[in-house]
């Protein structure tokens, strides 16, 4: 009698209850195990062994920490049998898009509801240049960065700063307060008249909107002019 032959366990030849990508759609991904979950990566199985069985193999090689497991190599994982490149570059792929998908939660908005805070901020647009510059920064609610955007670039003596395209900018991106920003190249930090002017004009029609005008600052090289710490706004 000759031997059968035994075909790998593909995901579609298990009992309905088993199959983890059914499982994920009826119960939710929260349902799966790691395992399951590493099982419908790798997709197929070997001879009396399903995929979920090789993930758990795997898994145990690496103590069940999915840390340890995002450290092996293609070459690692093409060690285990029944895993060749392909379904290793699979393994690979997803948890480098979970580790990319970690590094950009943890990277949180700031908070800029001090003057210092906005200067420091500041520092990589507005140090050292030799000419005006005006900027705006649209914030949320609760003081955090929701864009910065460049409103106007002029000479050395002065800029323009249109109050139509700011609050049109703020609304677009749902912001409920605004900083602005300016420098002066020539290193006098004293508002002049046409700062006063435009920063309350600012003020006035962001009431209107409900839009606040939280702070306009004066940057320079060696410090700023804050107008909410001067009592101006």
């Amino acid at each position: 009698m000759s031997e059968q032959t035994i075909s790998p366990l593909n995901i579609k030849a298990w009992a309905e209850e088993d199959r983890p990508r059914e499982k994920l759609i009826q119960k939710g991904r929260s349902a799966l195990t790691d395992a399951e979950l590493l099982g419908i990566l790798i997709g197929s199985g070997i001879r009396n062994m399903t995929a979920v069985d090789l993930a758990k193999l795997i898994l145990q090689s690496t103590s069940n920490d999915l840390n340890n497991l995002a450290k092996l190599s293609v070459k690692d994982l093409s060690k285990f049998k029944g895993i060749g490149e392909a379904k290793a570059i699979n393994i690979v792929a997803a948890l480098e898009l979970g580790r990319r998908r970690k590094e950009t939660e943890n990277v949180k908005a700031p908070k800029l509801f001090a003057s210092k805070l906005i200067y420091e901020f500041m520092k990589p647009y507005l140090l050292d240049l030799q000419h005006e510059e005006f900027w705006i920064l649209i914030l949320s609610q609760s003081s955090e960065l929701i864009k910065i955007e460049k409103i106007s670039s002029g000479g050395i003596t002065g800029t323009i700063a249109d109050p139509r395209i700011i609050f049109k900018l703020t609304l677009e991106n749902s912001g409920t307060s605004i900083v602005l920003c300016h420098n002066h190249p020539s290193g006098n930090l004293k508002p002049s008249n046409a700062d006063l002017q435009l920063t309350k004009k600012l003020v006035e029609a962001g009431r209107f909107l409900d839009i606040q005008v939280q702070e306009h600052l004066i940057f320079g090289n060696d410090g700023y002019f804050s107008f909410r710490d001067e009592g101006v706004i």
